[in-house]
């Protein structure tokens, strides 16, 4: 019997070498790993987010069918990270490609190693504005709160713009 197909949210961000190129790779492994994409965001320009002085991140958000646990997709996205250059001198450093799971169905999973939904993620304006633009109406399951909601209540003030190649920050 096949295992259950499950709809997840998945927030992709680069700050490092040819970010859009970056993304472009983690879309494609996902998709090698059977992570298929449904609807996908535009990509936002995002001002770095408690990480000190660093280059300006591209952001997208993508919802996407997998058969994957939780924990075997946790695992693919960091494997995706490590073959796309990502190394993790010191928290919050600079990457070529960030893999964050924000949502699995309507699960709720709290152990050492991975939280959904993603703890940070109401938080973090650059990861709600593409996620709105895909999904505005789904349901956080533990806030039960929209993602048009969240977004509009979201305490972080910082830059989130529809990115424009070769337009001057």
């Amino acid at each position: 019997m096949p295992e259950r197909v499950c709809l997840v949210y998945i927030s992709a961000g680069s700050n490092l070498g040819d970010r859009r190129a970056h993304l472009e790779q983690g879309l494609r492994a996902l998709g090698d790993s059977g992570v298929v994409p449904t609807r996908i965001s535009s990509v936002f320009e995002t001002e770095p987010v408690d990480a000190g002085s660093q280059p300006w991140f591209l952001n997208i958000a993508l919802e996407a069918k997998t058969q994957l646990s939780p924990g075997a997709l946790l695992e693919r996205c960091l494997a995706i990270e490590l073959e796309d250059g990502r190394f993790r001198p010191y928290p919050n450093a600079p990457r070529t490609l960030d893999l964050d799971i924000l949502l699995y169905g309507d699960w709720i999973i709290q152990t050492p190693r991975l939280t959904i939904p993603h703890p940070r993620m109401v938080t973090r304006r650059f990861v709600l504005e593409p996620l709105a633009e895909i999904a505005p109406d789904l349901c956080h399951p533990v806030l039960k709160k929209t993602i048009r909601a969240l977004l509009a209540a979201c305490p972080d003030s910082s830059a989130v713009r529809l990115y424009s190649p070769g337009e001057p920050r």
